[in-house]
């Protein structure tokens, strides 16, 4: 069926974007899986979207299609060796569903933080 395809692939992602963020701070990781990382895990971690999510239907179809695919591309960059290490990781930070350190929010907060320091020094001016 197709949405326990699209729920195991989400639950999957859910997995592999922190897999991908350790990677990123690995150092036997290739120059160009970890630029691929940065972006994968920028976008994920971004409150912007290519195509905002209130425009009816194609508003998810980036987080549908271009997340896990640039996900995907960004595991076939990164070794298999390591990707199966960062893999382990990152199952190990994760508690019935949710992060088990609340400080893994703090670079979502961050950002929304900067979006509404923008938005607040563009209207005093």
């Amino acid at each position: 069926m197709i949405s326990i395809d699209l729920k195991e692939r989400a639950k999957k992602l859910k997995y592999d974007i922190p897999a991908i963020f350790i990677a990123l701070k690995k150092k036997e990781t290739p120059l160009g899986a970890k630029l691929m990382a940065a972006v994968t895990v920028g976008y994920a971690l971004s409150p912007v979207d290519l195509i905002p999510d209130f425009i009816p239907v194609l508003g998810y179809l980036d987080d549908l299609i271009l997340l896990p695919a640039m996900a995907a591309l960004t595991i076939k960059l990164i070794p298999e060796d390591i990707m199966s290490k960062c893999r382990l990781e990152a199952a190990d930070m994760w508690k019935d569903g949710k992060p088990k350190k609340w400080y893994y929010a703090i670079p979502i907060a961050l950002i929304w933080l900067l979006i509404i320091f923008l938005i607040i020094r563009t209207l005093m001016k």
